[in-house]
């Protein structure tokens, strides 16, 4: 009983960062399967995208209801993402791992003084063309390379890509996001089923949860002001960033990506 509970509540929290922000949820997931259930950093990364997929769904459908995606730049963003993980999943095998985390705190602070140096915006379409699908393309690219190397990518790349390079609006960039998501978290748990990498039952239940709550976490995020939520996005990018790096010093030296890591 005190599993359940424990999963359920994870998936609350999932559920409801995934509205609010636009993201997986992965990156809270992965390290409470860890704690909870005493799994593996693979295992918990295979049954993360259990969780995800069916919060990223419900999630992009609650905000495509209320005409905040962009659909041709999700597909857009998706096949760059489908590109990059491999790149990263070998650069993983290349780059010492010590210099990992790090470099991702490096793009999380770009990403910081990016966010803080444009005003955010409500109303903010992205108008697709032949420069905007390139930068969707490079958006999705770096997403998949992160998401090899570190296990964390999708939102906390997407958003404020969207946001900062294309001039959407907050909402758009999270819906977006999590429309990207889906193929992603589909496709990863297709291929970690094959490797009996997951355990369907506990990613359903954080998953279900999540899916629950992740229309809350939307209706959250309309409630904000966009100025409000940068800066609470900005506050779960620091915590991010901390995860991965306490992340990185438990790594093991054969440490492999995971299909289709989301964050």
């Amino acid at each position: 009983m005190r599993r359940t509970l424990a999963l359920v509540a994870i998936g609350i929290v999932a559920g409801l960062l995934s509205g609010l922000f636009g993201v997986g949820g992965g990156v809270v997931v992965v390290p409470a399967l860890m704690a909870v259930l005493g799994m593996d950093q693979r295992r918990a990364s295979a049954t993360s995208l259990v969780a995800i997929a069916p919060a990223a769904v419900v999630g992009a459908v609650t905000y495509g209801v209320q005409g905040e995606v962009h659909w041709l730049a999700a597909l857009t963003l998706a096949v760059g993402s489908v590109v990059g993980a491999p790149i990263g999943a070998r650069l993983l095998r290349t780059i010492p791992l010590r210099a990992l985390p790090w470099i991702f705190v490096g793009f999380i602070a770009v990403v910081l003084v990016s966010l803080f140096s444009t005003v955010p915006t409500r109303g903010g379409d992205v108008h697709f063309g032949v420069v905007e699908a390139l930068v969707l393309l490079l958006l999705g690219l770096l997403s998949g390379v992160l998401s090899g190397l570190v296990g964390v990518g999708g939102g906390v790349v997407i958003v404020p890509g969207l946001e900062v390079a294309l001039g959407a609006g907050d909402l758009l960039a999270k819906g977006t996001s999590l429309l990207t998501m889906v193929p992603t978290s589909v496709s990863g748990t297709v291929a970690n089923l094959r490797r009996r990498a997951v355990d369907v039952r506990v990613g359903l239940t954080v998953g279900t949860t999540a899916a629950v709550c992740s229309p809350a976490g939307a209706w959250l995020a309309r409630l904000v002001d966009p100025q409000v939520g940068t800066w609470m996005f900005a506050a779960f990018l620091v915590v991010v960033a901390v995860i991965v790096l306490r992340r990185g010093r438990r790594a093991r030296p054969t440490a492999e990506a995971t299909d289709g890591e989301v964050a």
